[in-house]
């Protein structure tokens, strides 16, 4: 993928503050015209650097008002196993839809899941009859947010 020049990453940070901006309002705020303004947006979305445009939606509005982060460590794979305990967990973590973020760490613990649930019992729920009935489970340890300091979904281009 070729490099991105300056008007790109401007164009870019306009999207990433509003997403529904118009190709007029990003022209103005780049100093492009809008056309110009809408070919490189559309290379940007064909070569993959814009992913996919979403709504975020403030959890606490839907009733979803705990945030956990679980780290979890999985079994170790034997010689017994017919598929890679790994393999096993990925699949069923896309199942799961109270795991909105899930990351593969190195050092102890295999996995960082960030889980979004209604409440404590709810956490319970997910813990007791999804995450730890899971066969490639072995271990998983818990942190609930209390305040979120920053959140944004902005890279720093």
């Amino acid at each position: 993928m070729e490099a991105l020049d300056k008007l790109d990453k401007q164009i870019l940070r306009s999207l990433q503050a509003d997403g529904r901006a118009t190709y007029d309002q990003i022209a103005e705020a780049v100093s492009l015209s809008p056309s110009a303004v809408l070919r490189r947006v559309k290379r940007l979305e064909a070569t993959g650097v814009i992913d996919r445009y979403v709504a975020l939606v403030k959890p606490e509005a839907v009733g979803l008002g705990l945030t956990a982060y679980i780290n979890v460590r999985l079994e170790k794979h034997t010689e017994s196993h017919k598929r890679n305990p790994m393999d096993v967990f990925r699949a069923s973590v896309q199942t799961w839809p109270e795991v909105v973020e899930c990351a593969a760490l190195t050092g102890e613990m295999d996995y960082l899941l960030r889980v979004v649930i209604a409440d404590m019992a709810h956490y319970s729920r997910f813990i007791m009859d999804t995450l730890l009935k899971h066969p490639s489970v072995q271990d998983c340890k818990t942190s609930f947010v209390m305040d979120r300091v920053k959140a944004t979904t902005a890279l720093p281009v």
